[in-house]
């Protein structure tokens, strides 16, 4: 067969420089060279470095992006590369219906299909809403081209009254304060928008600023990428950076697999637990790793990362919002005080081209009231909990926003501290839950625990964040504010609510959630990290045996698909059959006439 491959330092030269196939480099280059490159430019052997913009109107936290273009392309340029920008499917965490979870995995196929089919030699990722950032890791694994993420950043903090008010934070408050009739309707929405007052993603550490925080942890953004507030004048130099170093990185061939190591998790996981950060970062962090070909379990978030104590004091785990975070020293202070205590790999290689011990050596807290020191942190033991018992596998339940009150009322009786008995509440769903969350006839009091189900990945479809629960009324008017809540699905990164949730196996798939029914007691057992439904095994199995799945709506195509080949949150919630797909950047594509 005849060599018709250039074999020439970059991919890119397999398209618009191959001597051996004169036919297709010409057929690739006219077109290319119609725009803003000519054929001496194509033709350089300079790195092609694609931008992959998830910026646009219907994805607002990410909208930064178009006005750093500039700025990220100019770096490339000066750095000896060549920019070529490329769409992404949008993910709008607070726009897209039924939930941007069920895009996050289409829009990994995407981005995969984008770099393998397309003349790129090396990528910008654009981060920033929730969603976007695990897309971007998921599809720079798979792939395996150099790549650096860039985060949009957050929003300047939200002021109302006097008082700070962050993303997320104020609507589950504004909610609960309406339902007991202390503000109106108009109000309510005041307060909201006051909450966003600039471009950039959530101000609190919800899941947009856990995701970006777990990226440079794992070595993938340049160090202090992540915190920089949108608006601020070092976002745009770190964009104009951020492009020059990934030329650099196609140069030296620097790749994800030489930086998303196991040991890599590891670090993110223990900064997780440090930052306070979102009960989303495991199954996001769990699919970038199986598609990186990398071991991680879900029991490792506690295993790893439980008795690392809460360093950052950020809504919705403490008081303060992003401009601080990022005034106190963002994720590098985080670190090298995790380092001087023995919790980071320090030898990991990053996207710098130094290890991470290196990128943080002379980094520190500027606000000890923001971040602390390991050794007097806000509390000890902030990690996730992985629960399992007889009505799922494995489920989280996020610590570090576990009120003195919450404490007080579920996980203190005296003789039985972590231990709570309690009447179960069952909601096939949140429609079913908005519809008798009132409802006298539940007789739900302050000793009840509530659960939904339906939700996660299959049933809903796309894991919806529902399980933050806001208690009936007249629960509300007597001044408990959280009831214990459980679900297999999600919540989002900003909310203080201790729930239970992630469990896996779902209900829809026969998970044990299925078979719990209103009036049965549970019992949680933080101390041995199980919650149990307290049924005979007689009756649990003969309310198996009489189950039957659920009839499933699909409302398009993609729902159908994503439903039938997507697997748990417990094991990251992937498109199974992607997952056996991993460093395809080692074969190129057939040509395409």
């Amino acid at each position: 067969m005849a060599n018709t491959r250039a074999n020439k330092r970059f991919r890119s030269q397999e398209w618009f420089d191959n001597p051996n196939n004169p036919g297709m480099t010409a057929l690739y280059l006219e077109r290319y060279q119609n725009q803003t490159h000519t054929r001496a430019e194509l033709q350089s052997g300079k790195p092609i470095i694609g931008i992959a913009q998830t910026g646009s109107d219907l994805a607002p936290c990410n909208k930064i992006h178009v006005f750093l273009m500039d700025r990220i392309k100019a770096g490339i340029r000066d750095a000896g590369g060549i920019p070529m920008e490329f769409p992404v499917h949008p993910i709008q965490e607070t726009g897209k219906r039924p939930t941007a979870a069920l895009d996050r995995n289409l829009t990994y196929l995407g981005l995969v299909e984008v770099m393998h089919g397309y003349p790129l030699d090396a990528v910008v990722l654009t981060t920033g809403c929730d969603k976007t950032t695990p897309a971007m890791l998921m599809g720079a694994a798979t792939m395996d081209l150099p790549a650096i993420t860039l985060n949009g950043g957050p929003m300047l903090d939200g002021w109302f009254k006097g008082k700070r008010v962050g993303s997320g934070g104020v609507i589950w408050e504004g909610r609960r304060l309406l339902a007991e009739g202390k503000i109106d309707y108009d109000e309510f929405i005041d307060r909201a928008c006051a909450s966003a007052p600039s471009l950039g993603h959530c101000n609190t550490m919800g899941t947009a600023s856990t995701m970006n925080a777990m990226a440079e942890a794992l070595g993938m953004s340049l160090t202090g990428c992540s915190a920089i507030p949108a608006p601020f004048r070092e976002r745009m130099e770190m964009a104009y950076e951020t492009g020059k170093r990934i030329v650099a990185m196609a140069y030296e061939d620097l790749k994800p697999s030489d930086i998303m190591t196991r040991e890599a998790f590891e670090n993110a996981i223990v900064v997780n637990s440090a930052i306070g950060g979102s009960t989303n970062a495991p199954p996001h962090l769990q699919a970038v790793a199986r598609h990186m070909g990398v071991e991680l379990n879900v029991k490792d978030w506690q295993t790893v990362g439980y008795d690392v104590p809460l360093m950052v004091n950020m809504q919705p785990a403490g008081a303060y919002l992003g401009e601080s975070f990022h005034r106190a020293g963002g994720v590098p202070a985080v670190m090298a005080e995790l380092a001087k205590a023995g919790r980071i790999h320090g030898g990991c290689m990053t996207v710098t081209g130094r290890t991470m011990a290196e990128n943080i050596a002379d980094r520190e807290s500027f606000d000890h009231e923001v971040i602390t020191t390991f050794d007097a942190p806000m509390r000890k033991n902030a990690g996730f909990v992985v629960l399992s018992g007889n009505l799922f596998d494995s489920a989280l339940m996020k610590t570090s926003v576990i009120s003195d009150d919450f404490r007080r009322r579920y996980l203190d009786t005296p003789g039985s501290e972590g231990i709570y008995e309690a009447r179960a509440v069952v909601f096939e769903g949140p429609e079913d839950y908005h519809d008798r969350i009132n409802d006298p006839s539940l007789e739900i009091d302050d000793l009840t625990i509530l659960f939904i189900r339906n939700v996660g990945c299959v049933g809903y479809p796309g894991s919806a964040e529902v399980v933050n629960m806001q208690p009936p009324d007249h629960i509300l008017r007597g001044g408990n504010t959280h009831l214990p809540t459980v679900g297999d699905g999600r919540q989002s990164g900003t909310s203080e609510s201790p729930s239970i949730l992630n469990a896996s196996p779902e209900a829809v798939v026969g998970g044990g959630l299925a078979f719990l029914r209103t009036g049965d007691r549970v019992r949680l057992d933080l101390n041995e990290a199980t919650l149990n439904a307290l049924v005979t095994e007689e009756e649990w199995k003969e309310r198996q045996s009489e189950w039957t799945p659920p009839e499933m709506k699909h409302q398009t195509p993609w729902q159908e698909i994503y439903r039938t080949h997507v697997g748990q949150l417990g094991d990251g919630g992937c498109l199974e059959l992607a997952t056996a797909y991993q460093r395809i950047a080692r074969d190129l594509p057939r040509d395409n006439h």
